[in-house]
């Protein structure tokens, strides 16, 4: 299988697990086991409704959060022996007329903003990492046009081969220990900063994290118990992390 097909079939998985799919599909099967099965259909019917209710609320989807997320702020302090910034890809947009073409996705252009803050706290170079995944530009092109465009920031290093995060580590640290540099500080969102910093730890870079969207927490009201897209988008990526611990853990990285 090639790795264009696997990219492909993972896509497929992920939209068949994730939620609302999966979720919706379980709705779908309870609902068409009810004849047979009367009362376990229905109970597996209601109950993917409820859970799919919960996950969209923003105060669930915070404590899923927060159960993977790396929730310390970067402190200048913490990066004192770094050589290097990391700032990870996260999707394009791609066709945007406005832009007359691709151009960062939502989760990019977060870290591509941190990473321009972080940049300018201390000084140190720059390597933006992400390739083609399925179509469009590479990531890393795109992020350093913004970078050095749209934010005023030199990038050092462009690293556009990588699809996916254990790529981006791999490939990552390819280009920095050709420049001598063991460690750096790593720009993602709060959610996948666990996964990401162990896969650059395997690659061999330790890594100082510097997490974006870092969940707020103590501080909801009662709208914050209704469901919103907002707080399934929010479960969805907690999901997706969870799950991606769990396979990153078996396969021993």
């Amino acid at each position: 299988m090639s790795g264009d097909q696997w990219l492909w079939i993972k896509a497929i998985i992920k939209t068949v697990v994730l939620p609302p799919t999966g979720r919706l599909l379980l709705t779908v099967i309870g609902l068409a086991l009810r004849k047979k099965f009367p009362r376990g259909g229905l109970a597996l019917a209601w109950t993917s409704v409820v859970v799919l209710f919960a996950m969209s609320t923003t105060i669930v989807a915070d404590l899923m959060t927060l159960s993977v997320a790396t929730t310390r702020p970067f402190a200048i302090a913490d990066a004192r022996d770094a050589k290097a910034i990391v700032i990870l890809g996260g999707g394009i947009r791609s066709n945007a007329p406005e832009y007359g073409g691709d151009t960062l996705g939502i989760l990019t252009l977060e870290r591509v903003r941190y990473g321009a803050r972080i940049a300018r706290l201390t000084g140190l170079p720059v390597l933006v990492t992400g390739g083609i995944v399925l179509g469009g530009a590479p990531e890393a092109a795109l992020m350093r046009d913004a970078l050095e465009g749209e934010f005023g920031v030199h990038v050092r290093w462009v690293e556009s081969q990588s699809r996916t995060t254990h790529e981006n580590a791999v490939l990552s640290a390819d280009v920095l220990r050709r420049e001598e540099i063991r460690r750096a500080v790593l720009v993602a969102h709060a959610v996948d900063m666990r996964r990401a910093t162990a896969e650059f730890a395997a690659a061999g870079i330790e890594t100082i994290p510097a997490p974006t969207r870092i969940p707020a927490e103590g501080s909801y009201s009662v709208l914050d118990l209704l469901p919103s897209i907002s707080g399934l988008q929010q479960s969805y990526w907690a999901t997706y992390e969870i799950l991606a611990n769990v396979v990153r853990v078996a396969s021993g990285r």
